[in-house]
């Protein structure tokens, strides 16, 4: 069985179409002028009946199947955005791509949405030769608005400013269907299958705050995709090949020479690595030897393949203790993977004449590119550039990917800028039906705008750092005196919650362009738009039913039984703050900036603060304390704020607690 919610998308299209292409023929048959001879006057005649009536039908099968999908959230803006676009298209059928902008209004006094294509309307008719003011377009798209069940009213205001006012019905109506129906997405046109290639630590390296950033970015992402219906393949890219296995397995050889039978007991697998770095640097037969064994583990005898494998696997050990703190799923395919691959994709290229010869080396030049990829060493060898373009042409065509994103530092940009000019040029896949992008980053500095390191220089470790942050979030509790409260499980608990969505939030929360200063002490702050804020509002907002002592039946129940009332325009502020959800996440994919979710979440927990300052929820005896009013339409307010904030936690893979 195939996703329903995205059969009924595309059944809504397909019958879309076709009630414009009846419609089209309908006019044409209102119109004696096109009738031809009288004598098929009658038979034509019929004809129109038929198709009005398979019109109507088609019309009543669109609402039928509208309502089968309003259980999903309707992202408001792309309805508004069809609705102006069928306006502009009547108001002007022969302006061509003419520009569609709608986008929330700052300023509620001038409503709630505004529309500004008319100004930019009005440029693209006078490149043509065609003076027509701004404030004329505006009022001739209003005039053909089509009926719709969203817009109160419009006022044009300025030089062409449309200013779009919601029903308040609607609102509510989207809000009650929220409520009954949980956070569920806009249904996908497509189920398409997405790639993303993030984490990628290098084996017998420790992971350090470059990886955490990819891990953090990248699984966000994923989980994005993943919510929104996508068929998600996430993928740990790690680097485990190359000519350092083979001075790591000579020096393993030498240290454990029983190997094969005891299980070497590698307990610092980066002071094992400098070991064997240093032995190459200084020792001329072990780096002879260290070069033979890479030759025998590219042959794969297999006593190298498994000291290749023990390697392995205590970097991945380590690498797990990261991804469990974390809660990061992944699937494992590293460099080797690809290995049998290269062959092939080197011939490939070869046989199209794209490779040239450069002082024994195989380079290939793509179009607009200024620095080649190397694709056969001198030596013989494969590298890196090789690699990529062997695990890109798998995921095209193996993985059948549709989108394919890479999360990696930015000073890697040009280097897959150039692997995807190659990809095109040889015909791998064209850029306006398959999307392959690189997400890239900034780096991690310390708090003295300086790379991120230790007080003696070196690359702080992942885990200290993780585990720095456990530390201190529990001082943080205890200070709140949250362990006089808290059972001893319900501490812990809050502890991890408060030390990774905090190290997590503060990440995403930043432009991921841009470089980040780490800060134990501003992440951990509860004032201001940081994990420890939200989450404690988090908390705050799901007490309330607690403490009038609504259950999550009484909820529910109310849900479907309770008009949502937005009489208060603190009321009217949050119901559209909240349905603004579906249209963060769609910028979110169309960028993958996922700052912009935690700034909606931060402005979300702010409405929803000046929404319970001002709009009691629960009223209380002053002097006994006890519930004499619950406004039930307002607790539902708060739980919808509940619902969309922990749907915005588990996308930026934050795990809230029910008490802190």
């Amino acid at each position: 069985m195939g996703d329903p919610i995205a059969e009924y998308a595309s059944r809504f299209q397909q019958q879309e179409r076709e009630i414009k292409s009846l419609s089209d023929e309908i006019e044409k048959l209102k119109n004696p002028e096109t009738l031809g001879v009288s004598s098929q006057l009658e038979e034509l005649r019929e004809e129109n009946a038929k198709l009005k009536y398979r019109l109507n039908i088609l019309k009543r099968s669109l609402q039928e199947e509208r309502g089968e999908c309003s259980r999903t959230m309707i992202n408001i803006n792309q309805r508004l955005q069809e609705i102006f676009g069928c306006a502009i298209q009547a108001a002007y059928p022969d302006l061509e791509n003419p520009p569609l902008n709608v986008t929330p209004n700052q300023q509620a006094k001038f409503g709630d949405y505004q529309c500004n294509s008319a100004m930019a309307m009005a440029q693209m008719m006078k490149a043509k030769g065609l003076k027509v003011s701004p404030r004329d377009i505006a009022e001739k798209i209003v005039r053909n608005i089509p009926d719709n069940d969203l817009i109160q009213k419009t006022e044009i205001a300025g030089p062409g400013f449309i200013n779009v006012h919601l029903k308040k019905a609607f609102v509510s109506k989207l809000l009650t269907n929220l409520l009954v129906n949980g956070v569920q997405p806009p249904p996908l046109e497509s189920k398409k299958r997405v790639v993303v290639d993030f984490s990628s630590p290098n084996i017998a390296k420790e992971m350090h705050v470059g990886h955490l950033r990819s891990t953090i970015i990248g699984d966000s992402m994923c989980r994005l995709f993943e919510f929104l219906g996508y068929d998600v393949l996430r993928l740990n890219h790690v680097g485990d090949w190359g000519t350092q296995f083979g001075m790591l397995i000579a020096h393993l050889q030498d240290k454990f020479p029983n190997y094969l039978t005891v299980s070497p007991p590698i307990g610092d697998l980066q002071a094992f690595y400098k070991e064997s770095k240093k032995r190459f640097d200084n020792e001329e037969d072990f780096k002879k030897r260290a070069y033979q064994c890479v030759v025998k583990l590219q042959s794969k005898e297999p006593e190298f393949i498994k000291a290749w494998n023990l390697i392995c696997d205590v970097s991945r050990k380590e690498f797990q203790k990261v991804y469990d703190c974390l809660d990061i799923k992944l699937i494992e395919r590293g460099e080797s993977y690809y290995q049998d691959m290269m062959t092939a994709v080197v011939k490939e290229f070869e046989e199209k004449g794209l490779v040239q010869l450069d002082e024994g080396r195989k380079i290939v030049f793509a179009p607009g590119q200024s620095i080649p990829l190397t694709v056969v060493k001198s030596d013989g060898g494969y590298t890196y550039d090789t690699s990529d373009l062997a695990a890109l042409k798998q995921r095209l065509f193996e993985e059948k990917a549709d989108i394919i994103v890479y999360v990696t530092d930015s000073g890697q940009g040009t280097h897959f800028q150039v692997v995807f000019a190659a990809a095109q040029m040889i015909g791998w896949y064209d850029p306006k039906v398959t999307r392959v992008e690189h997400a890239g980053f900034g780096v991690v500095l310390g708090e003295d705008k300086k790379k991120f390191k230790t007080r003696s220089g070196d690359t702080v470790r992942l885990m200290d750092l993780l585990e720095e942050g456990l530390k201190r979030s529990m001082d943080k509790l205890k200070d709140k005196e949250r362990d006089k409260v808290l059972t001893p499980e319900e501490l812990v608990k809050a502890q991890r919650a408060v030390a990774f969505g905090c190290i997590k939030y503060a990440d995403l929360s930043h432009n991921r362009i841009n470089d980040y200063v780490f800060s134990f002490d501003k992440m951990l702050d509860d004032r201001g738009n940081t994990a420890a804020y939200l989450l404690y509002a988090f908390t705050r907002i799901r007490s309330i039913a607690r403490l009038a002592n609504i259950d999550d039946a009484a909820l529910r129940k109310a849900a479907g039984a309770t008009e949502v009332v937005l009489d208060h325009e603190k009321e009217w502020k949050l119901g559209k703050c909240i349905l603004r959800f579906p249209e963060i996440l769609q910028k979110i994919l169309d960028d993958l900036l996922l700052h912009t979710l935690c700034d909606y979440l931060y402005e979300l927990a702010t409405t929803f603060t000046e929404f319970y300052d001002s709009c009691y929820c629960v009223e209380k005896d002053r002097q006994t304390g006890e519930v004499v009013k619950v406004n039930m339409w307002r607790m539902l307010l708060c739980d919808a704020t509940a619902l969309v904030m922990a749907k915005g936690f588990d996308i930026l893979g934050i795990n809230p607690v029910q008490r802190m």
